[in-house]
């Protein structure tokens, strides 16, 4: 029997969203939030702006790219895009995730695109990236949210492509580099990589996403949510802090708070040292442990924010996908009850596996904690099914 662990994280938050606040955050650091007033009142549009004008310095966006804040969290970011720019041509969509999938739905069901290719893959693996016709518009995540697989980077997407790219970017953006140039329209959401409150999401719009809404109007109506141009007219509000909806200014100042620390600690580089030490540890972890191994087995596309490994043992895998996911609730249930880990489980349409976030508000060391406890509380569970 494994021997119990004598030392625990310190904070056992590893949900991969929301996603645990940066360290050392105390709710007193938003004291000075602009609470009932009128986002719309001059000093409630700068703190607005301050979120859109810190989160493009930090992350060295192109100066000719627009920024602005979307109501929705990432998915109202992407939809607003979707809503807005498609329908100029035909699409290509990949999806290997549940988020991605999501996007099918949206571009199948909802704006009935006819003239459509699907690129899909299963949990764990990419589609094939060479098959993309960028002749056509592209929607992609740049890191898959709940399979752990991210893209390996920009150089599948031509620079002389004739359609726009649409990337959700959420997982992905504050992690790891994203070869902005690639990508005419991004999104990512306050609740992911900097541990935001949720409920906002942002949109990066390219100067070529901006020729197309300023040049088509889609054949459908859009949502007042999703709206960002009105009759082929930028709605340039948006991406000045005005809103399409109120937001909360308490979340607002949580934002900039975040983005505070990211700036204080080495900004991008120091996030992206954060989530790789963090993957770094979980792999030589892997391969010292026979029990477990990576959903992903590739290890140039793996994610160092979502990453997630399975079970591999005979004894687990022979079992009916019911049991397995008992199992895993079992162990996770255990981590929670000794207050080692919370909401580890992996995402519920995904094959029965772990999932860590490893964004840069994780601190490595509360990763290098929580693993021995992992190897515990298997053990213990496996005594009762194996």
């Amino acid at each position: 029997m494994i021997k119990k662990p004598d030392k625990k994280p310190s904070n056992p938050n590893f949900s991969s969203g929301p996603t645990t606040k940066r360290p050392n955050w105390l709710i007193n650091n938003l004291e000075g939030a602009l609470l009932g007033r009128s986002h719309r009142a001059g000093e409630c549009k700068e703190r607005l702006k301050k979120v859109i004008t810190k989160s493009k310095s930090i992350l060295n966006l192109p100066e000719d790219y627009l920024v602005g804040i979307m109501p929705g969290s990432d998915t109202g970011a992407l939809e607003a895009a979707m809503w807005s720019l498609l329908g100029n041509r035909g699409i290509d969509v990949l999806a290997w995730e549940n988020f991605g999938k999501e996007w099918v739905i949206d571009v199948v069901d909802e704006l009935k695109i006819e003239d459509r290719n699907l690129h899909l893959s299963d949990y764990g693996t990419l589609p094939d990236l060479t098959k993309v016709n960028f002749s056509r518009d592209v929607i992609f995540t740049w890191n898959g949210t709940t399979s752990g697989v991210r893209v390996p980077n920009g150089d599948w997407i031509p620079d002389d492509r004739e359609g726009l790219t649409i990337c959700d970017a959420t997982s992905a953006i504050f992690a790891m580099p994203i070869d902005y140039r690639k990508c005419d329209v991004l999104t990512w959401s306050w609740q992911k990589v900097l541990g935001g409150e949720a409920g906002h999401g942002m949109l990066a719009l390219s100067p070529r996403a901006l020729q197309r809404l300023q040049t088509y109007q889609p054949p459908w109506p859009i949502p007042k949510v999703f709206r960002i141009a009105s009759k082929k007219k930028l709605i340039s509000g948006i991406f000045e802090g005005n809103t399409i909806n109120t937001p909360s200014m308490l979340c607002v100042e949580d934002a900039i708070d975040g983005l505070n620390w990211s700036e204080e600690i080495g900004g991008l580089d120091e996030l992206f040292r954060r989530s790789n030490t963090s993957l770094s540890l979980i792999e030589t972890w892997v391969q010292n442990i026979s029990w477990v191994d990576f959903l992903n087995a590739d290890k140039q596309t793996r994610s160092n924010t979502g990453i997630t490994f399975k079970i591999v043992e005979d004894w687990f895998v022979k079992k009916e996908e019911k049991q397995q996911r008992d199992i895993m609730k079992e162990i996770t249930s255990l981590l929670t009850k000794e207050n080692i880990a919370y909401d580890i489980n992996g995402y519920p349409k995904a094959p029965p596996s772990f999932r860590i976030w490893g964004g840069g508000t994780v601190e490595p060391d509360n990763i290098k904690n929580l693993l021995p406890w992992i190897d515990w509380a298997y053990h213990q569970v496996k005594g009762n099914f194996a």
